[in-house]
């Protein structure tokens, strides 16, 4: 029986959409987190709960949801961690 609340987020997958996060999951030479990031929608759009695709992925509730937005909001392209330099405030001048 699945446990967990339903999410408001309902993610329906294009056919070029998926195979492009399955590529992700065998691929070998692209960063671990984006292919992370690609296995959660994968198993939201499979229909799994939020709290057990946190479980299974090793993420907080919290972080699945940050990532399930991005992917609403912008696609496969959200999925792509910013780099930290983007982040940062420029320094200030004494």
């Amino acid at each position: 029986m699945p446990r967990g609340r339903k999410t408001s987020f309902t993610i329906r997958l294009t056919p070029a959409q998926r195979q492009k996060l399955l590529t992700w999951q065998r691929a070998t030479v692209i960063p671990a987190g984006l292919a992370r990031h690609g296995r959660i929608i994968i198993l939201l759009a499979d229909g799994m709960t939020i709290t057990d695709i946190a479980a299974t992925v090793g993420m907080s509730r919290q972080h699945v949801y940050k990532w399930v937005r991005r992917f609403v909001q912008h696609g496969l392209e959200g999925l792509r961690s910013q780099s930290r330099q983007d982040r940062r405030s420029e320094p200030s001048l004494p």
